[in-house]
């Protein structure tokens, strides 16, 4: 079969917090995952349903599949660059700040 997928990079979340969203839609009809990311409060399921909705937009241009025949066979959340800063702490000193970022990549495919 073949598959169509969409990559959203250098999101300013932390990996870790974007996996529970993703979680959410793992292995689920195209139309269950966009209605489960649409009522999710958490800001990485916001944009994972920008991202399934332009897989599902590859899959129907590039592939002719229509939208209820797909399934998502694989979410997948990688670590980005890290922003480091730095807080001033007491004694002159200071502590470090990561800023993680994530790269989001969604794989549909037809049943």
């Amino acid at each position: 079969m073949a598959n169509a997928q969409a990559k959203t990079k250098y999101i300013r979340i932390s990996p870790r917090k974007a996996r529970l969203a993703a979680d959410l839609i793992r292995g689920k009809g195209v139309d269950a995952a966009a209605v489960q990311l649409q009522f999710c409060k958490m800001k990485a399921g916001r944009i994972l349903g920008k991202t399934l909705q332009s897989a599902i937009a590859n899959a129907e241009t590039q592939l002719n599949v229509q939208r209820g025949d797909l399934i998502v066979k694989e979410v997948r959340v990688d670590c980005g660059p890290i922003l480091k800063r730095s807080k001033p702490k007491n004694r002159g000193g200071s502590h470090p700040i990561m800023k993680r970022t994530s790269h989001f990549t969604v794989i549909v495919a037809a049943e």
